[in-house]
């Protein structure tokens, strides 16, 4: 049957089928990374991203697609985690702005919207490359536009469509030559290819249950059951806001919480609620709360898989202890207002110490393969007390979602430190006086981490040949300031070629960040290796760190 309009609600079906096919694809998307290292995170980020988005039509009941739209973006605007993730919830919304005030859209509506959605994407990336997603969904969306008033329905558009972005991402190796080298298609344009090919699914019929990411087995949340069929269901914790405190009464809550689960701890402290559960229906407990008030602090963990998404990391502080054996923590932000307050995203129980100690008031818990969303900095920002809060993203996947989030929130200074990478960020604060202005801080820090050398060491995950150096699946891969430089048998040979590369006469400092895989021994060795052959100071850290054996900052 053929689609000559789309409402709001067929727009959710289309959304949502859209975000379940990337879901279910989003390794294969992550497996597209250029480099061989096990940090492949687009189809992470994008899947995030859209996931946020679809969770917040889900429950719409909504005929104007105008509106539904509109709420989509916002979802994934919040949500968007990694530099793909904002592009993408860019994208819609544009779209979003294309279709405002349309309570159903025909082929020719949508199209346009389409070339809306392309033209805010692009206004969001400083300076835009070609050979990416962003590419992918403008020529086809040129096409859309080209050929919406000769279609006679969505499914010929969709048809049409899909085929120039197909053909537009095997041109993308041909735009960007480190994709050529690496023989793969550019995954952030791959990921929204699975959201839109999921949407003419959803146009034709045909629509998609998320899998296990072990697996094809559909995921049945409200019945997962261990080994003896116990359900332990979720452990979930929130803090809260309460507004209606004229109708809250927390006897009373308590009983109506209650029969959903076990567990249960309510705590009120005047207009603030704190509530611990185990329960099969986190959902309905937090659904049940929020018509008192608004959320603080949400978190949930999957007792059963021990897998934990925490909607809001934060730096930690010692709560009511439960005997789940889980960690229920959270950030207070300071009591008194102050001139300056620094947020750093960190990955590491060592690096995060390492930056508290170095003045940093807030940690979000993120970095590479858990990149922040927008909605996570707002967040962080919110809890501060502060005349001038300073961002330092420490990772170039990062930066984006920061300074989205930067330009959003209002009635406080918020800045952004364009810090890369942990090695950046980290000499930075190095550079941060208090006694200073905000400008004169920023420009002294910026200007100072572009002269300092950032060193990484891991695995490869595949054999590939990059920018000439031949790398072998599981061996180890220096990488210089986002360049692989080597690759060798050995962790620590690989370290002491990384470290000659970075060395000159001009260097006064390394610092050694190493991981949660790497032991003491080795340090030694690699701290003897540097004693022995530069006149240097040499500084060691045990960051913890997953994913890079070791961090190395060169000043």
């Amino acid at each position: 049957m053929a689609t000559h309009q789309i409402d709001g609600n067929q727009f959710k079906k289309l959304v949502l089928n859209g975000s379940i096919r990337l879901r279910n694809n989003m390794n294969y998307i992550n497996d597209l990374n250029v480099f061989p290292v096990p940090d492949g995170d687009t189809g992470s980020n994008m899947s995030a991203t859209m996931s946020a988005g679809a969770k917040a039509i889900e429950s719409l009941d909504e005929p104007s697609i105008g509106s539904v739209c509109k709420t989509l973006a916002r979802g994934m605007l919040m949500g968007a985690r990694g530099n793909s993730g904002v592009i993408l919830s860019q994208l819609f919304s544009g779209v979003a702005k294309g279709l405002k005030d349309y309570e159903i859209a025909d082929p020719v509506v949508f199209a346009d919207a389409l070339r809306m959605g392309v033209e805010q994407a692009y206004a969001a990336v400083i300076n835009p490359v070609e050979g990416t997603m962003l590419t992918v969904s403008r020529e086809a969306a040129d096409k859309a536009v080209s050929i919406a008033h000769s279609v006679t329905d969505f499914e010929q558009l969709f048809e049409e469509y899909i085929v120039e972005l197909d053909a537009s991402l095997e041109r993308t190796p041909d735009l960007l030559p480190i994709l050529k080298e690496v023989g793969v298609i550019d995954s952030g344009a791959a990921g929204f290819i699975e959201v839109v090919k999921g949407m003419n699914d959803a146009l034709n019929g045909k629509t998609y249950q998320s899998k296990q990411e072990s697996g094809d087995y559909k995921v049945n949340l409200t019945n997962i059951q261990n080994a003896e069929g116990e359900n332990f269901g979720y452990c979930t914790e929130f803090i809260m806001q309460i507004e209606k405190m004229n109708e809250f009464n927390q006897k009373q809550f308590t009983e109506m919480i209650h029969p959903l689960g076990d567990s249960l701890v309510v705590v009120q402290d005047e207009n603030i609620l704190k509530v611990h559960i185990h329960t099969l229906t986190p959902g309905d407990a937090l659904n049940l709360a929020q018509h008192y008030g608004f959320f603080i602090n949400i978190k949930i963990e999957n007792m059963n898989l021990q897998h934990t998404e925490v909607l809001i990391h934060q730096e930690i502080e010692h709560q009511d202890e439960c005997d789940c054996g889980h960690d229920h923590s959270h950030s207070v932000a300071p009591t008194m207002k102050k001139k300056y307050a620094i947020v750093a995203v960190v990955n590491g129980t060592g690096l995060k110490e390492t930056f508290i100690e170095m003045g940093c008031d807030y940690i979000i818990e993120g970095g590479q393969t858990m990149n922040p969303s927008v909605e996570e900095f707002v967040k962080a920002v919110e809890q501060i007390n502060a005349d001038h809060i300073i961002i330092i993203p420490n990772n170039k996947n990062v930066l984006l979602s920061a300074e989205t989030a930067a330009k959003m929130i209002e009635g406080v200074d918020v800045r952004v430190l364009k810090a890369k990478t942990i090695s950046q960020g980290y000499a930075g604060l190095t550079m941060f006086d208090a006694t200073m202005d905000i400008d004169e801080n920023l420009e002294e820090m910026n200007n100072y981490i572009q002269n300092v050398k950032t060193g990484e060491v891991t695995y490869a995950i595949r054999d590939s040949v990059y920018n000439g150096v031949e790398i072998k699946k599981d061996h180890f891969m220096g990488i210089f300031d986002g360049k692989i430089v080597t690759s060798n048998e050995t962790r620590l040979q690989t370290c002491e070629h990384i470290l000659r590369e970075m060395i000159d006469k001009r260097t006064e400092i390394v610092t050694i960040m190493y991981g949660v895989d790497v032991d003491e021994n080795e340090v030694s060795e690699l701290e003897t290796y540097l004693d022995d052959n530069f006149s240097v100071e040499v500084e060691i850290i045990s960051g913890g760190q997953d994913i890079y054996s070791y961090i190395i900052t060169v000043e």
